[in-house]
């Protein structure tokens, strides 16, 4: 229920108002001047104030001005006995939602509220989603690689350092660089981002910098540029390293100067950008071949940050694979999938060639097609994919112990049972169903699980 406030030196009007709200279910508190009015909206949430204009202690717009330093959110309606067109703009100008003449027409009133606490409302689930889409995920690991890399981003975090972040493809480069940005001083402003590898080469300097009307054919109308959208932000430069020489020149001129000029322009303009640039590439060897500058090189890099790929930080899959069953489960509205240990090495043991991502689209998937408990013959059954089929074999299949058996019988009764009871758990103890899968009659297989002893979920 919403809860208001009335500010007016008028008892009368007071009074009005108060049984014309409260009549509508309202919950209202009255009181007969600013200084008290502003001291109950420190104290309490309310979602709607109605105030005089001309007050005695104090003045109405100080009273709006003061309100919304203390509580930016919250609607303002004006009223006053002495409504002027020039009285309304000001009050418009301050802050207030709306202004409303005395006497206070009834049905004029009570849709000016409604539609005040509506937009106070809007703002406040704005916000909220807000926060949601831009929360940046956390960078999980407790690999020692991992941790240098979160002591690195506090340490650089708020300063204005360029960074350049080297690793392979989804092991996390641009959550590295939404970090720097979130501990930085510019976590107020933007951050922009550009995939250097996805614009085309002749596109990638109107994409930066912004063209002019005219400048070229499909050029018609005027563009800002990424390095404009992001003053007073974040830069992230994503794979630099396939950026065109014509850009890198460019590139290098801003960094010297903070300027940049538009294609087809000639008027310079300042820009304040943090630049933070990712590369999957060994720049280097990009220098020597010629495909990179020296010169932009080192001023990217003014610090360097490695992401190391998956298959160097196997101990913090666990970790990784527990938060994807919370999130994708909670995304999905399903109770959150268990995983066994024996499932969890198995994942450890794969070439994780994708690193993060790969993982997270491997979590999905065994979400979506395993059980309540996820186990190691559904990472066998539902491996990777891009895993080389020789390393998944090797991943998935446990070394056999050959001294255990004194004679070739022992082994194929033992080599038959297991890969009986594979069959039968892949086709979740279809008896029917497996028996075709092997090419066997259905009464002799249930003569081979009887002989076996082979039991569901053993």
């Amino acid at each position: 229920m919403a809860k208001i406030l009335i500010i007016d030196d008028e008892r009368s009007i007071r009074s009005t108002l108060r049984e014309i709200l409260e009549y509508e279910d309202y919950i209202v508190e009255d009181v007969d001047n600013g200084v008290d009015g502003l001291e109950l909206i420190r104290k309490n949430d309310f979602d709607l104030v109605l105030c005089d204009i001309k007050m005695n202690r104090m003045d109405g717009m100080e009273v709006l001005t003061e309100g919304l330093a203390i509580k930016p959110d919250l609607p303002f309606i004006m009223i006053s006995g002495h409504g002027t067109v020039e009285t309304a703009v000001e009050a418009s100008k301050k802050g207030a939602f709306d202004f409303i003449s005395k006497p206070p027409d009834l049905n004029r009133l009570l849709i000016t509220v409604r539609n005040a606490l509506d937009r106070g409302s809007l703002v406040v689930e704005a916000k909220v989603l807000k926060r949601k889409v831009s929360k940046v995920r956390p960078i999980l690991g407790e690999s020692q690689a991992i941790l240098r890399i979160k002591e690195t981003i506090e340490r650089v975090g708020p300063t204005d350092a360029r960074v350049l972040v080297t690793g392979a493809n989804g092991s996390g480069k641009e959550l590295v660089a939404r970090w720097l940005h979130e501990k930085s001083n510019r976590s107020n402003g933007p951050i922009i981002e550009v995939n250097c590898a996805a614009i085309p080469s002749e596109l990638i300097e109107s994409e930066l910098f912004g063209h002019e009307k005219g400048s070229f054919t499909s050029a018609i109308k005027q563009r800002i540029g990424k390095f404009e959208s992001a003053n007073g932000g974040t830069l992230f430069l994503d794979e630099i390293g396939d950026m065109s020489q014509s850009a890198q020149a460019k590139v290098l001129r801003a960094l010297q100067e903070s300027k940049i000029t538009r294609v087809g322009g000639e008027k310079e303009i300042d820009v304040d950008v943090r630049v933070v640039a990712a590369t999957n590439k060994d720049l280097l060897k990009e220098i020597e071949a010629g495909n990179f500058r020296m010169d932009l090189y080192h001023r990217l890099s003014v610090i360097l940050i490695h992401v190391p790929p998956l298959t160097e930080r196997r101990d913090d899959i666990g970790l990784l694979t527990q938060c994807f069953l919370d999130e994708i489960c909670n995304e999905y509205g399903m109770p959150v999938k268990k995983i066994s240990d024996a499932a969890l090495d198995a994942l450890k043991a794969l070439p994780w060639t994708g690193n993060i991502r790969e993982l997270r689209n491997m979590v999905e998937r065994l979400i979506i097609l395993s059980d309540k408990t996820i186990t190691d013959n559904d990472v066998k059954a539902f491996a990777n994919p891009s895993a080389p089929a020789t390393a998944i074999a090797a991943a998935a299949t446990p070394q056999t112990d050959f001294d255990q058996f004194t004679n070739f019988q022992e082994y194929k009764d033992y080599a038959e049972r297991e890969y009986i009871k594979f069959k039968l758990e892949k086709n979740n103890w279809n008896v029917s169903k497996t028996a075709d899968d092997i090419d066997i009659q259905r009464s002799h297989l249930y003569s081979k699980i009887e002989k076996f002893g082979l039991k569901r979920g053993e």
